[in-house]
């Protein structure tokens, strides 16, 4: 029986130290595995902290290269820019250069153009002005003969005044006459024309108007603008002498031509008038010259046979005289015959005084323009 008890207290001794083996083992075990564990952690750090340190060794060693490029590019970079501005700068004044280069030929071309379009210019004045050897008719409807009582040189002249006209009377060799400054005005400056669809008028008389665009003063315009074409100088005065009153239009007249004559000194005095024949208001004196239908003129010559003092009155007879003669040659039927009168028609102030007569009431007014075209033409020639 006791050696029974005895195995088996050994047996538990056995099993009791077993088992402090066992626990002994497993906390061990744990201990071993917590440090593992723990090993693996720091390895794993250790490996990032050598890795990281590794790459900042790295990169430090690196940088120097890094710095130094950066810094190469840095300095390549500026110069890059150095250089792009000095190319900037040399390329600005490369453009400039092209700009101004480009404006001078603009310039040139422009005023090559500029050249081209006054010598257009130039062109388009000279075909405006009268021409030369042109074509001329008389195609005025149901003509009025014309009835004169002399000739002079091919001259027609209706003499209406006692006065017997003799050779001396009326050669013109001798006669000197200033161009340099001429006088236009109207006595009658309402006289107007019939109307048409270019130039439509509201009348405000039997063939007048006080609207100087569509009266006679519109054809003194017209003579004015060719006149100075040929660097004639020319007053022209548009002061109204026949409105509100017709009556005393010539006593007017007569002190306004003496105030231009005061600043103002001309031989050439033109007082342009429209024509009327009675009751035949739609009488149109007409000629084409070319193409253009122009509206006959008339010269009107006053003496001294009204018992005014009337010095000039020879001279300014001599002078449409010869006036007429380069029309005839030139443009032959623009003139109808002379008219000698009376009255004096303040035509005293000078020396190549006269009333123009431009169309009748039949005429249009761009027929009376026409016809200034080549009246300046005959008085530049004289």
């Amino acid at each position: 029986m006791f050696n029974v008890a005895v195995i088996r207290l050994k047996d538990l001794v056995r099993i009791f130290l077993l088992g402090i083996l066992i626990v002994v083992l497993i906390v061990f075990c744990k201990n071993l595995l917590k440090r593992i564990k723990f090993e693996k952690i720091n390895i794993r750090e250790k490996v990032s902290t050598n890795i990281e340190e590794h790459i900042k060794k790295s990169i430090n060693m690196e940088l120097p290269n890094i710095e130094e490029s950066n810094r190469k590019k840095v300095d390549e970079s500026s110069n890059n820019n150095i250089v792009k501005k000095i190319i900037g700068i040399e390329l600005g004044i490369v453009n400039a250069k092209k700009k101004i280069q480009e404006k001078i030929e603009t310039n040139n071309e422009i005023g090559q153009n500029v050249i081209i379009k006054e010598d257009k210019n130039e062109k388009e004045e000279e075909e405006e002005l009268a021409k030369d050897n042109v074509k001329t008719e008389i195609i005025t409807k149901n003509p009025i003969a014309d009835a004169y009582t002399k000739k002079y040189k091919g001259v027609k002249i209706k003499n209406e005044t006692s006065f017997d006209l003799t050779e001396e009377d009326l050669k013109y060799e001798e006669l000197k006459i200033d161009k340099t400054n001429i006088i236009i005005f109207h006595t009658h400056t309402c006289e107007s024309y019939t109307s048409s669809k270019e130039y439509t008028y509201i009348p405000t008389g039997n063939y007048r108007t006080t609207d100087l665009n569509y009266s006679v003063v519109r054809v003194g315009d017209e003579l004015t603008k060719y006149l100075k074409k040929y660097n004639l100088n020319v007053v022209h005065n548009k002061t109204y002498h026949d409105y509100p009153s017709y009556t005393g239009s010539y006593s007017r007249s007569l002190v306004t031509v003496s105030n231009l004559l005061k600043n103002t000194k001309a031989d050439i005095i033109i007082d342009l008038h429209r024509d009327a024949i009675g009751s035949y208001s739609s009488y149109a004196p007409t000629v084409k010259i070319g193409e253009d239908e122009c509206a006959q003129l008339m010269f009107v010559i006053g003496t001294d046979g009204g018992k005014l003092k009337h010095p000039n009155w020879k001279s300014n007879l001599q002078f449409v005289i010869k006036l007429q003669e380069i029309a005839n040659r030139e443009y032959p039927g623009l003139f109808k015959p002379i008219i000698l009168r009376n009255s004096r028609y303040n035509q005293n102030l000078g020396k190549a005084a006269c009333i123009i007569e431009v169309g009748a009431t039949g005429n249009k007014l761009e027929q009376c323009l026409n016809s200034m075209k080549y009246l300046s033409k005959i008085i530049n020639e004289i």
